[in-house]
Parts: structure tokens; C-alpha cells; sequence
């Protein structure tokens, strides 16, 4: 493949229940030098994420779903290496969602620089970007920890869950996550630090081991799972408690409408709060998130796993691992071999 070829990952087909190789297709095309206020960038890192799976639904939502035929989109950390736009130069690494792809032009108007000296540059699609984002803005702004509070986490060894534990731990809170394998529990007990992890796979009832587990009852629960993790969190719920609403990935390849909590009743006896919310509408949030987030890292505070791919070719392989536990931590695809 030549310097002015570049490969990108498409829908081929939209995904009944859990995508499959075949609802992709990899292509190559042809990309020119930049013009006049522009700058090619070369992508070494790309992100897969579970929102993309609703984004292969053709229903109306948040963010326009993926066309058929096109080439997909997401995180992406790249190097400028050819410029013509005020700005950038060559060797200047970049934030872009204009991931699933190795090459692409811009104007430099959705770039956002990076800094491989405070992190690695793959940490910009984890715990310094949008998942941690996430983590931030769904803390900061409707989980509100205080010291000494309880804060679940599900989904905790994930790339939003685990700087939700920490980010929570940094605030003075005792926290407990869910997880799906034992190397993930062990992670985060012995390497992110909670106060306990939960294996939801091997407790046997789920509800029973969260409330052995939060002897206090829960303060703040970040939901990243949905499904009977919700239903159980809601019932060691404190009063006038809150419930984060990020994820439900328990339901993301359902076929059909899932029934919800059965003790939803909860809400209202409980007085709790429960919200939704979409990092996207905070990115004026990044700069004091991308402060707080260092002053962490400086102190040690901070800790993160990534599960890595090789080559945009198993792009789509990372993806359906999301949905079969197959990460510890941010699950990311490396595109350059040299990065």
C-alpha cells in the first residue's frame, strides 16, 4: 500500500443482534496530499466504543446513525504529517473522531491536540478522552460524591467504570464494582483499588452479594450495565440516593425491548434521583477535566488498563469483544506499527 492509500472499515450491513465479521467490510482508497488550510493526519491509535452499536441502528437518536456502505467513525489519536493549515505541524499528535479509517484531510477544525509527554498517546482514547469524560462529567455533575458515601460502579473494569472507581476514590468515597472475570476483579482490587470488586458471573444472586457488600447501603450508583445490575442496585439504594444513567450494554444487542426493573418502585419511596445524560453535550467541559485528570496522574492516583488490537483488519473484532468481556480496561486498536 502506497503513502497516498489508506485502508477504512465500513458498514456493510446493519447488525441483528450481535454484530458478526460479516457486517463489516474493509476497503482501500485513495488519499490526496492536503490542500490549501489543511493537514493530513495519520491515525495510530483508533477506538472502538459499545455506543457505536446503536449507531448501527436506523432509528432516530442522539447521533445520526451509521449509513450502510459508508465508513464508520470514532475516537482516533493521529500524527500530522503533512500541513498546510495554520497550526499544525508535522509531528503534531491529534484527537479526532475520525477513527476507522488509517489516513484522512482536515481542515483542522475537529482537531484537538495532544500530549504524549503527560501520557501515552493511546491513554487520549481512555482515561484522558471521552470515556473519562464520561467518568467525569457523570460524577461531577449528577452523582455529586461526598467523602465516606458509597459509590457502585458495574461495568467497573471497563474504560468509563474504571475512572468512575477512581475518580470516586479521589473524592474520600468507599467503592464497590461489578466485573465480569476474576483477572478483571482482580485488577481492580489489587490494582485500581477498590474497596471491592465483585465477580456478577460467579456470586450467584447478584442482589444479595451487592448488599453484603454495601453493609451502608449505596449513595451513588453509576450505571453503565442496565439489566440486573440495575434492578439490584436499586435495592440497596440509600434514600434520596443517585443513579447515574451512562450505559445499559446489558441490552445493546437485544432483539427485542427488554422488561425493566422490576422494583422501580424504589424511585419513589427512595426519593431518588436517577439521570441520563451524553458526554457529548460537556466537551466545553474537557479543558478542567483534562486538569483534574493530571493532577491525578501527578499524584498517583490514577491507574489504567488497555486491551490492544493490531491493524484496522480486526477493527471489527475488538468491537464484538466489547460485548463478550474481551477487554480489561480501554479497548483500542493499534493502526500504525510503529506507534
Amino acid at each position: 500500500m502506497s503513502e497516498n492509500t489508506s485502508r477504512e472499515v465500513r458498514l456493510k450491513t446493519r447488525p441483528v443482534g450481535l454484530p458478526k465479521e460479516s457486517d463489516f467490510e474493509l476497503a482501500e482508497v485513495t488519499v490526496g496530499a492536503p490542500g490549501e488550510d489543511e493537514v493530513l493526519i495519520r491515525n495510530l491509535y483508533m477506538s472502538v466504543d459499545p455506543y457505536m452499536r446503536g449507531r448501527m441502528i436506523d432509528r432516530k437518536s442522539y447521533a445520526t446513525p451509521f449509513e450502510v456502505g459508508a465508513v464508520m467513525h470514532g475516537g482516533a489519536v493521529g500524527e500530522v504529517v503533512e500541513s498546510r493549515a495554520d497550526g499544525f505541524q508535522v509531528g503534531d499528535h491529534v484527537l479526532s473522531m475520525n477513527g476507522w479509517r488509517e489516513r484522512f484531510l482536515s481542515s483542522g477544525d475537529t482537531l484537538r491536540k495532544v500530549d504524549g509527554n503527560l501520557a501515552p498517546l493511546s491513554a487520549y482514547l481512555g482515561v484522558l478522552g471521552m470515556p473519562g469524560l464520561t467518568a467525569y462529567i457523570g460524577l461531577e455533575d449528577i452523582g455529586k460524591p461526598e467523602p465516606g458515601q458509597t459509590v457502585f460502579v458495574s461495568g467497573a473494569a471497563g474504560a468509563v467504570g474504571s475512572a468512575a472507581c477512581q475518580l470516586a476514590m479521589a473524592k474520600g468515597c468507599r467503592v464497590v464494582g461489578s466485573a465480569g472475570s476474576e483477572e478483571k476483579v482482580d485488577w481492580l482490587q489489587n490494582e485500581a483499588g477498590v474497596d471491592v470488586a465483585l465477580n456478577y458471573k460467579t456470586v450467584g444472586n447478584l442482589q444479595t452479594a451487592l448488599l453484603e457488600a454495601c453493609p451502608d447501603g449505596i449513595d451513588i450508583y453509576f450505571d453503565n450495565v442496565g439489566g440486573d445490575h440495575l434492578e439490584a442496585a436499586l435495592t440497596g439504594m440509600n434514600d434520596f440516593g443517585r443513579i447515574i444513567g451512562c450505559g445499559s450494554i446489558s441490552t445493546y444487542n437485544a432483539t427485542a425491548p427488554e422488561p425493566g426493573p422490576r422494583n422501580l418502585f424504589h424511585m419513589i419511596g427512595k426519593r431518588l434521583l436517577w439521570k441520563g445524560f451524553i458526554v457529548s453535550d460537556h466537551v466545553d467541559r474537557f479543558p478542567a477535566f483534562a486538569q483534574h485528570m493530571g493532577r491525578l496522574i501527578a499524584q498517583g492516583k490514577l491507574v489504567w488498563r488497555e486491551t490492544v488490537h493490531e491493524g484496522i483488519e480486526n477493527a471489527p473484532q475488538a468491537f464484538m469483544g466489547l460485548f463478550s468481556g474481551g477487554n480489561v480496561g480501554k479497548m483500542i486498536v493499534r493502526l500504525a506499527p510503529d506507534a
